[in-house]
């Protein structure tokens, strides 16, 4: 049978590249194939036959949401074992080693501590019901200063954004949503979102930072470069586009998680391990 874009196969003598998926049609002489295992390979088909893989056993969260490294150069494909080697280069005792607790942890722990004795559920329910939105946002902004992983210009705009109790008012009550409301992720993401955009502070960052240092367990931080890098190294299509969008949030999680679970030797507390794991092996270098 010809050997169709999107179907799953493997390499009869290359074990270590795992699973691939035809990238276009074959021309019956070769196959463009790109393998989670070995990155994108060209068959010729003359002297390997691709042994197909049946659908039950032909899933892989990278496959199933592959992106096709550029070939105009830029960012290129890196198996995940090489990414863990370039990780425990710069970290050679892993996520619990003193430097890495040092340089990269132990900041973004003490974040998380402040933000949950600032912004929790009772406390920021009391101030709301006494309508004190200015509280709420000072509060905000100093979890936000806590860390440098939104710019300073974003902080500004944050902060700038805040000034009206018009606004004060509309931030603290989405935030509050956000981050402790009942209704599902996407129509909280979304209704902050609106705020930010109203108060000319919509960035990724200020997007994500909150449900990340609040709920490090579920969420993760997206910084632009670093993310759509660390995707494009992996693979992984995270439907990237600069404004904000519940596609590219959803996919962003999914990353994460994938991540996360591939990760499991080097036993990953939560997201604040995979969002340094993501800064090592695609650092924004800007």
């Amino acid at each position: 049978m010809p050997l169709k874009k999107g179907d799953r196969v493997r390499h009869p003598t290359k074990a270590d590249w795992g699973l691939g998926e035809l990238l276009e049609d074959s021309n019956g002489e070769t196959a463009r194939v790109f393998f989670v295992g070995g990155g994108e390979k060209s068959i010729s088909l003359k002297y390997v036959a691709l042994d197909p893989v049946p659908a039950d056993d032909a899933q892989h969260p990278v496959l199933d949401n592959l992106r096709v490294p550029s070939p105009d150069g830029g960012v290129r494909y890196r198996t995940l074992s090489r990414s863990k080697e370039r990780f425990l280069e710069l970290f050679p005792e892993g996520f619990y080693g003193t430097r890495f607790m040092t340089e990269e942890r132990d900041y973004k722990v003490r974040a998380h501590e402040l933000a949950k004795e600032l912004l929790d559920q009772n406390s920021l329910l009391g101030l709301l019901s006494a309508g004190d939105h200015g509280e709420v946002c000072r509060r905000a902004l100093r979890v936000c200063n806590a860390t440098n992983l939104i710019f300073p210009n974003e902080k500004m705009a944050l902060k700038d954004g805040l000034e009206s109790p018009e606004h004060k008012e509309a931030f603290s009550t989405a935030l509050f949503a956000l981050l402790h409301g009942e209704e599902g992720l996407e129509s909280r993401f979304n209704a902050y979102a609106e705020v930010l955009e109203s108060i000319g502070a919509a960035k990724w960052t200020t997007a994500t930072y909150f449900l990340f240092i609040v709920h490090p367990d579920e969420y993760m931080f997206l910084k632009p470069m670093i993310t759509q890098n660390a995707a494009e190294i992996c693979g992984f299509e995270i439907n990237y586009r600069p404004g904000l969008n519940w596609l590219t949030f959803a996919s962003v999680q999914k990353f994460a998680n994938y991540l996360k679970s591939e990760l499991i030797d080097l036993k990953p507390r939560d997201m604040i391990d995979v969002q340094s794991f993501m800064w090592c092996i695609a650092p924004d270098k800007r």
